[in-house]
Formats: structure tokens, C-alpha cells, sequence
């Protein structure tokens, strides 16, 4: 019969970390969508929704 040729080896102490990384990231990722949603919200509020979106058609119209 064969046998296998090698055998799997855990590495339990690079699981931990490499979750830990992640979580750290998608926690930030949602910190900064977060941010950019109420930067959003309180332009609408403080502008309103004519200028608000005036503002951003504006921009969008500069990229290009």
C-alpha cells in the first residue's frame, strides 16, 4: 500500500494572529464607512439635498 509522503502539521500559533489581523481590518474598513456615511448624512442635512447633490455632481462632472 502506499504511504503518504508527508503528514500535515498544524500551526496553531499563526491562526490567531492572521484573525486577529483581519478583524483588525474589517473593524477599520466599518469605522471608515461608517465616517463616510455620516459626513454624507450631515452635508445632506446642513446643505440640502439640492446643493448636496449639486456638490456631487459637480465633482463626479471634474473627474472626468
Amino acid at each position: 500500500m502506499a504511504q503518504p509522503t508527508s503528514t500535515l502539521q498544524e500551526i496553531p500559533a499563526a491562526l490567531p494572529e492572521a484573525r486577529t489581523a483581519i478583524s483588525a481590518v474589517a473593524v477599520g474598513a466599518a469605522g471608515l464607512g461608517a465616517a463616510i456615511l455620516l459626513g454624507a448624512l450631515g452635508l445632506w442635512f446642513h446643505y440640502g439635498t439640492a446643493v448636496f447633490f449639486e456638490m456631487i455632481t459637480s465633482g463626479i462632472a471634474a473627474c472626468f
